[in-house]
């Protein structure tokens, strides 16, 4: 007959515990555990709160600094207004110069033109202009610039037919023509001629213009 092995080999061990002590054992190591799991829940919200507070405490300090940067901008700026002021001053008186002397003339160069015409033997005796408007188109040939009167004596009767053509066709005029012929007021024995001129705006100076544009 065949023996039957034994399972356990040793001594055998009997738990001699009751049944009610095993049972408080295994209550008290759960209460340890949820006593752990309460403490480390705690420690977990406090380093929670601990860290909001500091990065509002850290937000606050760079809301600080912001809030003073603007004070500093603002307090710059101001400091500013008066050269923003003076700037915008001068940027409207400059306008109103541009403005004022959009119709400036160069006077000499008028002048020399009626005069480049002129018999050798006449002379200018008086000039009586008026200058237009301020220039509008891009084509300053186009408009009326200057219009008026001039006169000059001559010691001999000029044939008058002749000069104002070579007036009409001097650069820059846009009409000519002859007003009245007279004794001269102002040599004894000479004649006085009187001429309608009109200029166009090439006669115009543009210095201001100029500036205006260059800036």
């Amino acid at each position: 007959m065949t023996a039957i092995p034994v399972p356990f080999s040793g001594a055998p061990r009997v738990n001699l515990m009751p049944r009610s002590e095993i049972a408080r054992r295994e209550r008290d190591s759960l209460v340890r555990l949820w006593v752990w799991i309460v403490l480390g829940a705690i420690i977990v919200a406090v380093l929670i709160i601990a860290g909001a507070f500091a990065f509002k405490f850290f937000a606050d300090q760079r809301l600080v600094a912001e809030q003073a940067r603007t004070n500093a901008l603002l307090t710059d700026i101001a400091s500013l207004s008066e050269v923003s002021q003076a700037l915008a001053t001068e940027s409207e008186l400059t306008d109103f110069r541009t403005d004022a002397m959009a119709t400036d003339l160069a006077w000499s160069p008028v002048i020399a033109k009626i005069s480049g015409i002129l018999p050798a033997a006449t002379t200018i005796t008086g000039v009586d202009f008026t200058v237009g408007g301020a220039p509008r188109g891009e084509d300053p040939t186009a408009e009326q610039g200057v219009v008026g009167t001039v006169t000059f004596d001559s010691p001999t009767p000029i044939d008058i037919v002749p000069l104002i053509r070579a007036l009409r066709g001097v650069d820059g005029v846009l009409y000519a023509d002859g007003q009245s012929v007279t004794s001269s007021q102002v040599s004894v024995g000479q004649y006085s001629y009187l001429l309608n001129v009109e200029f166009d705006q090439s006669v115009y100076s543009n210095q201001y213009a100029a500036e205006e544009g260059g800036e």
